[in-house]
């Protein structure tokens, strides 16, 4: 993933505190006051810059990510804050390579220990103006990190409609995935995803989205956002749940319109299915139950058929298809042997 190996950001007091305490560690045994002074400027020097340029490396390039994951970042957390933040981190480093390098310079002809004093007084500083930056990258670092591996590879079913209407019961009936399920408004609050075996090692996957509500662009709110950008950018079929008992809180022609909304979105098939028949049944439609089970069994049977139809290329291990060579031990060794 792009994100789980970023470690957490330190803050101000946190970073200059490791820094401090490694560059004490290099110079503990020194003889020469002199000499150790000006190595002690170097150290804390050196470590406060490298671990601040590491912490802008730990982060991905974010124009690199694919597009699902690049717009997922700039619903989230805003790109331009992103990079300003990032930035400021970047200011802090030159700043203090900089100042804490052309201090140590010239330390030879000046007191040492009233110059080690300056320069971590100076080096202090600059850290301390990117702390509200350093936190807040670590809080995009917590938000990052639990972000769904979303694959690429995989043929995609993107289940959608208004809040409340069924579909983290349906992903969980169907696939891996375990959302949250309650009968309230906005149960889930970001993308859930599951999978389900296919032949031949083959994956799909599901995606659970966060409810939607019929209102406009500027109206929606992070978490509707996040739905939309997975219909867009990784759906290879859209199954949209209605609830026509209304039971949802919002009316069938309300849910109709959405409906219309998506299809006018997304560029791939969509087929649409009335959940809670066991309340309500619709005529023209595929009507199902999550909570009696009865018609789900089928509207998966239409997924699984309509996967087919549109022939995805999906990757497979060819290793999985290839006869396994029979190992044989001989002597302290062992060694295959194929027919091929």
């Amino acid at each position: 993933m792009y994100f789980d190996k970023i470690p957490t950001v330190p803050t101000a007091d946190e970073l200059l505190d490791r820094s401090f305490r490694r560059a004490s560690r290099k110079i503990r045994e020194k003889t020469n006051k002199r000499h150790a002074n000006e190595d002690f400027v170097r150290a804390i020097t050196k470590a406060t810059h490298d671990k601040l340029v590491a912490i802008i490396q730990s982060f991905p390039e974010f124009e690199e990510l694919p597009p699902f994951y690049r717009d997922l970042c700039d619903i989230l957390f805003g790109m331009d804050d992103l990079k300003k933040n990032l930035g400021m981190v970047g200011w802090a480093a030159k700043n203090v390579r900089d100042v804490g390098g052309g201090i140590s310079k010239g330390m030879r002809w000046t007191d040492t220990q009233v110059e080690r004093k300056r320069a971590v007084a100076r080096i202090a500083s600059i850290v301390h103006r990117a702390d509200d930056s350093l936190r807040y990258l670590n809080d995009a670092r917590n938000v990052l990190r639990k972000l769904p591996v979303i694959s690429t590879d995989e043929f995609t079913i993107v289940v959608a409609g208004y809040p409340n209407v069924g579909k983290s019961s349906f992903i969980r009936l169907v696939s891996s995935g375990e959302p949250e399920v309650a009968s309230y408004p906005f149960t889930t609050k970001g993308i859930v995803v599951g999978h389900r075996n296919a032949e031949r090692r083959r994956k799909i996957q599901f995606i659970d989205t966060p409810g939607l509500l019929d209102r406009t662009e500027d109206e929606r709110n992070a978490i509707e956002k996040q739905a939309l950008n997975a219909l867009v950018y990784v759906a290879d079929l859209v199954l949209f749940v209605i609830d026509a008992s209304e039971n949802c809180g919002y009316s069938f022609e309300a849910q109709m319109k959405l409906r219309e909304e998506i299809e006018g979105i997304v560029s791939v098939p969509m087929i649409s299915v009335v959940n809670k028949s066991d309340v309500k049944t619709v005529e023209g439609f595929f009507n199902m139950s999550t909570v009696t089970g009865a018609g789900v069994e089928e509207v998966l049977t239409e997924l699984l058929r309509l996967r087919e139809e549109l022939k995805v290329d999906e990757v497979v291990d060819i290793r999985a298809e290839l006869p396994q060579p029979e190992m044989k031990r001989r002597g302290g060794r062992q060694e295959s042997e194929t027919d091929f």
